[in-house]
């Protein structure tokens, strides 16, 4: 998503899937906890219906000020229901980076040479 946005410019805003489906309007915006930066957009699909949540990092954000998301619609609408107006788990979140297939980057391996003394062999 482009980082220069507001995220509460975002709220009302139209959102589209990758073909240009419309599916709804953005309802909130959830910032990630340690960073601050937007990452969840809940979004009303339907008058009636609920809130599907989608990443924001690999959506943008189009010249009119819509979204577009790049998921097909079914798998936006399918995403699972955490109700909204709450702050997502750790699990949570866990739950839609892997219902939208995104990969969460594993935490950096241990120095391996880290407490060794260089110019000294290991016994």
């Amino acid at each position: 998503m482009q980082t220069d946005i507001d995220p509460r410019n975002l709220i009302g805003r139209k959102a589209f899937d990758r073909d240009g489906a419309k599916i709804g309007t953005i309802d909130e915006v959830y910032l990630d906890d340690a960073t601050g930066a937007p990452e969840w957009a809940a979004i009303r699909t339907g008058l009636f219906s609920r809130d599907a949540f989608v990443p924001l990092e690999p959506s943008e954000v189009t010249g009119e000020g819509n979204l577009r998301i790049p998921f097909e619609r079914s798998l936006i609408k399918d995403a699972p229901d955490f109700g909204v107006g709450r702050h997502l788990s750790p699990e949570q979140e866990l739950q839609l980076y892997h219902h939208y297939g995104l990969d969460i980057a594993p935490p950096p391996p241990p120095d391996q040479d880290f407490g060794n003394i260089t110019d000294q062999e290991d016994p």
